[in-house]
């Protein structure tokens, strides 16, 4: 097959590389398409897989601009699918759901939000999927009939065993892991669908530092600007290195909603803070459903926060215990990578599979 995965964030390249890869060692035609976006470009030179850049100067910040952008990327898409005689799109994108439509060809969106998570979005992609692949915990609402459930997360598309095993060598070229460490994570949280969202500030970062220090040391990774009080603090990590780091850290605490299931999917514990809590199924599931790997709290309960960070750190054995909840996740999740490789391989038959005999994907585990 000639495929075709669209990447637009750098969480889409730890999503689709080791897909990316299976599907070249099974002799597919893999084609990736990326837009400039943050360090995408560096993680994919970094990883070695081959891709092509078809927007490298898209600064705009308006709405009309950014749907300006989304046309010239799908005008591009369209002329590459012809040009190399694409049998099938995927990606979490609008423009795959778009240009699989206008030119004929098999599309699936890949997306872990719920729709009311970002509304706007899902009305820009979801009418005009072919497929849409959810986890089990994420609700689509009126797409619910064109959505595929499966027993999995995005982030165990690279942070199951079968993709990762954490290297000490690694790690310990940023931290001392030999002593207890905490990894603060400020994100921006100035995404268009970051509108009306708030997180950690300057008060609260300063309150976790004299909670977490009396316990270890403190690693602040941050994208945006820290208070010269922070930078101390702060490190910097190769992104491909990080989950190497995450791995061995007695904690996770911010306002990145990505790094939270990251750190759940190694059995580290998590507390998030922002105004996402309590509208995102997966990690709802993560925090409750009996995997109790973490903590959501909303920004108007400052006081649960230090709650919850004093109650991770109170717990008894606190490795074993968040290990053993790691272990419940992985018994009943699936490895996506290894699923979603089937899935592209085979479609549009894996679709009535799965719709048929749901259990099948239980052997990807």
């Amino acid at each position: 097959m000639n495929i075709l995965i669209q990447l637009s964030h750098p969480a889409h390249f730890h999503l689709y590389k080791n897909v990316a890869r299976n599907l070249m060692k099974d002799g597919n035609r893999v084609y990736i398409l990326i837009k400039t976006k943050d360090i995408l470009e560096d993680l994919l030179k970094q990883s070695g897989l081959p891709y092509y850049n078809i927007l490298k100067n898209a600064h705009r910040k308006s709405k009309l601009g950014m749907i300006l952008d989304m046309f010239i990327r799908e005008m591009k898409m369209i002329r590459f699918v012809y040009k190399y005689k694409i049998d099938l799109l995927t990606g979490s994108t609008p423009e795959v759901a778009h240009v699989s439509l206008l030119a004929r060809k098999y599309g699936l969106n890949t997306g872990e939000d719920d729709i009311n998570v970002i509304p706007a979005f899902a009305k820009m992609v979801y009418p005009f999927a072919d497929t849409i692949l959810s986890p089990v915990s994420c609700d689509n609402g009126r797409f619910e009939k064109k959505t595929i459930k499966y027993a999995s997360y995005h982030e165990l598309a690279y942070l199951h065993p079968n993709n990762f095993v954490a290297q000490k060598d690694i790690a310990r070229k940023y931290v001392d892991i030999d002593r207890p460490y905490f990894i603060l994570r400020f994100a921006k949280l100035n995404a268009h669908h970051d509108d009306g969202i708030h997180g950690i500030n300057t008060a609260i970062a300063q309150h976790l530092l004299d909670v977490l220090l009396p316990h270890g040391n403190v690693y602040i990774t941050a994208e945006r600007e820290l208070e010269p009080q922070f930078e101390k603090y702060r490190i910097h990590i190769k992104t491909i290195d990080m989950h190497h780091v995450m791995a061995y850290a007695d904690m996770y605490v911010g306002d990145s909603q990505t790094m939270a299931e990251e750190a759940a999917m190694l059995g580290v514990p998590f507390v998030r803070f922002n105004g996402f809590v309590g509208r995102i199924g997966c990690l709802e599931e993560l925090e409750q459903n009996g995997y109790k790997l973490g903590y959501g709290v909303k920004p108007e309960n400052e006081e649960a926060l230090y709650s919850a960070v004093n109650e991770i750190l109170s717990t008894p054995n606190r490795y074993e215990v968040y290990q053993k909840r790691r272990e419940t996740l992985l018994a009943d999740k699936i490895d996506y990578a290894a699923f979603l490789t089937w899935f592209i391989e085979n479609y549009p038959k894996s679709k009535e599979v799965m719709k048929n005999t749901p259990e099948y994907q239980y052997r990807f585990r």
